[in-house]
């Protein structure tokens, strides 16, 4: 018996920085009521409000749900309002560090985006995030600017050797993450293990990136059950399936 569904969130349960629609909604609404949730996600806390929090009955179910947004660089419990656990944030000299390499290497790596929509790199505490196209791109624009990860692969193959003590992955659509060493989404789900006494072995984790080099792949590499989902419609038919199953 499976103990706790873990998701993905961008690409997963919604489009890129979109809410959840109404039918995902309905499904996790439905999830919580049988079974413990958890969302794992590159975006920051007000994100994970605003694309799903908002838009679930706000009831008990929520005692059900647990979110891990910056890559699982913090964790977040429901009780009688949601609670920080814990948080893994950076210095300012650690930030400064980050930002300054950031610049050098999308700069060096000539892909840089001729036209932005907002700011492209967002300090969210414990995760410096790099959005190509800027934080508030349309959707249409981000799915065309990277859809072979190519341009993304180059600008952390000059990263890394630039941030030797961080970890630096691809995030979303167009974003570059990085983190504390060692924090992914396997740290997330470690985390998921030791906070909430569940088994891997007893954990299902659903996401869009799991195949080499994607921002779920750590997930697989934890021993998880790992279903990889094409789109948040096909999401959705994964949660029907647990939920038919969990009440049988």
């Amino acid at each position: 018996m499976r103990k706790l569904i873990v998701f993905d969130l961008d690409g997963t349960l919604a489009p890129s920085k979109s809410p959840i629609d109404a039918e995902m909604a309905t499904l996790l609404a439905a999830l919580l009521s049988v079974v413990k949730v958890a969302i794992i996600s590159g975006g920051g806390f007000p994100q994970f409000q605003t694309q799903v929090v908002a838009n679930l009955p706000q009831d008990d179910r929520l005692n059900n749900l647990s979110l891990l947004p910056t890559c699982g660089t913090r964790f977040y419990q429901y009780k009688a309002g949601w609670q920080l656990l814990y948080a893994e944030d950076f210095t300012d000299a650690e930030k400064a560090t980050i930002i300054s390499a950031l610049q050098k290497a999308v700069a060096a790596s000539g892909f840089a985006a001729q036209q932005v929509w907002g700011e492209t790199i967002e300090d969210r505490g414990s995760q410096i995030t790099y959005s190509a196209l800027g934080q508030q791109a349309p959707l249409d624009a981000k799915e065309k600017w990277d859809p072979d990860f190519a341009k993304r692969k180059a600008i952390v193959a000059l990263l890394d050797p630039m941030l030797p003590n961080f970890s630096v992955h691809m995030g979303g659509t167009t974003s570059i993450d990085v983190t504390k060493p060692g924090i992914d989404k396997a740290y997330g789900i470690r985390k998921l293990r030791d906070i909430l006494g569940i088994a891997i072995a007893e954990m299902v984790y659903v996401g869009d990136a799991l195949f080499p080099g994607g921002n779920d792949y750590p997930a697989r590499e934890t021993g998880a059950v790992c279903i990889q989902v094409r789109d948040p419609d096909e999401t959705k038919r994964v949660i029907e399936t647990v939920i038919a199953c969990l009440t049988e």
